[in-house]
């Protein structure tokens, strides 16, 4: 073999051999019967509920059903409500997770277990203990109520605090991990040249951060308008006062089961608008 038919080998080695390994490692010739099988009755178990709401919704009478004056009092107060609380978690949850990307400090393993614990808290549990820190007779309710006069309990506001309590570690784990993907030489770099730690933050890190907290402001949105447990437990569930979206859902479902197919579509859109906003983080494979 001459030295050009060697070179021009390796050459092909180096262009194609990777490329042909991650076609064998891939598997493009289809999938093992064992798996398959799993991954179809895995799949037709997430689907099939959500096909079966759009085949048994009431189009006809959908129109009717969604322009009720129940429906848009439960509407505004879902969307204005959720949203309230994404602000409630941003002022508080950037920081938050800039604390724990940025600041060494001892117990940080457990204050990010902690920050995250709502997520897997069952929200009815999270409910209850929101009742025992802010209820009137709370470990902090009850100076609350003496001192300024503030009662959270049954109140509008009551569902704001219970939607930011579920809501916001979504944000602090995205802001977090795009603070540590982000290089924190740029903020070295701006103190060094005499900014204050809170001027670099504002002028040098937020803009490398923005798309992480635009898409854990997203989800924070949307797990907030999609709240139950913490909110009927807290807040209850007054029409006009602390009724939301997915507590009309539960109380139509009861009486009126089209209401109900109907209320969950305008959910489901939502969501369905959530994951298409957010496409480039979840909706793609690399």
């Amino acid at each position: 073999m001459t030295s050009t038919t060697k070179s021009d080998a390796a050459t092909g080695a180096l262009r194609g051999g990777p490329r042909r390994r991650r076609v064998r490692a891939g598997g493009g010739r289809g999938a093992p019967l064992p798996l398959l099988v799993p991954a179809l009755i895995g799949m037709a178990f997430l689907v099939v509920p959500l096909v079966a709401l759009l085949v048994r919704a009431p189009w006809r009478s959908m129109p009717e059903q969604l322009t009720s004056a129940e429906v848009w009092q439960a509407l505004q107060l879902s969307l204005i409500c959720a949203t309230a609380a994404t602000a409630v978690s941003l002022v508080i949850g950037v920081p938050l997770a800039w604390l724990l990307a940025r600041v060494e400090f001892p117990g940080r393993g457990l204050v990010r277990a902690l920050v995250t614990l709502p997520l897997v808290l069952p929200p009815v549990v999270g409910g209850v203990a929101l009742l025992t820190a802010l209820g009137r007779n709370g470990i902090v309710g009850k100076w609350l109520d003496s001192w300024f006069g503030v009662t959270l309990p049954f109140t509008t506001a009551g569902v704001v605090v219970a939607e930011a309590f579920v809501a916001m570690p979504f944000l602090v784990i995205s802001v977090e991990g795009t603070l540590r993907a982000a290089d924190p030489r740029y903020e070295e770099a701006a103190t060094t040249l005499g900014a204050s730690r809170f001027t670099a933050f504002r002028r040098v890190t937020l803009p490398l951060i923005a798309p992480g907290i635009a898409a854990g402001a997203v989800l924070a949105w949307a797990r907030a308008l999609g709240e139950f447990g913490a909110t009927i437990t807290f807040a209850g569930n007054f029409p006009g006062r602390t009724q939301t979206m997915p507590l009309a859902v539960y109380l139509a479902l009861q009486s009126d089961p089209e209401a109900a197919i109907a209320l969950s579509l305008v959910l489901l859109a939502v969501s369905i608008a959530v994951l298409a906003g957010l496409r480039d983080r979840w909706m793609t494979t690399g």
